[in-house]
């Protein structure tokens, strides 16, 4: 059995932190008809989002160390802990974990970056209770006024799975490079 360890965005983009734009959609619908293409080979195991157990949803867009400041280790290790009882008890010969470039939290290769003294902390209440288009704007000029950079290294989640899980295969899906991300992904549901 291969068991594919899936970010929970991938599959249902409401789960994004500003809800889903045209690109959350099309990873959603595109990675469904690749895993449903491999339905006899592959389980799969969607985790609870680190981010929306944390914080709730909608939320602003928040780097790695915003989220750290926020205590995301400790909710990060119970869904590790929750992973590690799953496969200790399914036994699988494969496991492949698939995050998401640039998240905070399920960031395999890249995640984002900020000064989290300069992070208006108080926007986080604010932002649940704007609509999507609000949202949308809010989040782009919140990026923008925090110097938000997408750097290389782990999301928080990542950080712990990967030392928790060295032997595994890691994938990072780039919802800006739909195609070449589901390329990578069928290649190794076949292997």
């Amino acid at each position: 059995m291969k068991i594919i360890v899936l970010a929970p965005c991938l599959l249902s983009p409401f789960y994004v932190y500003r809800g889903p734009k045209d690109k959350e959609y099309k990873t959603s619908n595109e990675l469904l008809n690749l895993l449903a293409k491999h339905a006899e080979e592959i389980t799969v195991l969607t985790y609870p989002c680190p981010e929306y157990k944390l914080i709730g949803w909608p939320r602003p867009p928040m780097s790695k160390e915003v989220f750290e400041k926020l205590g995301m280790s400790e909710t990060a290790k119970t869904i590790v802990d929750f992973i590690e009882r799953v496969l200790t008890e399914e036994k699988p010969e494969k496991v492949i974990f698939v995050g998401v470039k640039g998240s905070p939290t399920c960031g395999v290769f890249y995640t984002t970056s900020s000064d989290p003294e300069k992070f208006p902390y108080k926007i986080i209440e604010e932002f649940s209770y704007l609509n999507k288009k609000e949202r949308i704007k809010l989040s782009k000029e919140l990026m923008e006024e925090q110097n938000f950079k997408v750097i290389l290294g782990e999301g928080v989640l990542f950080q712990i799975l990967k030392k928790r899980f060295p032997e595994a295969i890691y994938l990072e899906f780039d919802k800006d490079n739909i195609e070449e991300s589901l390329k990578q992904l069928d290649k190794h549901f076949k292997d």
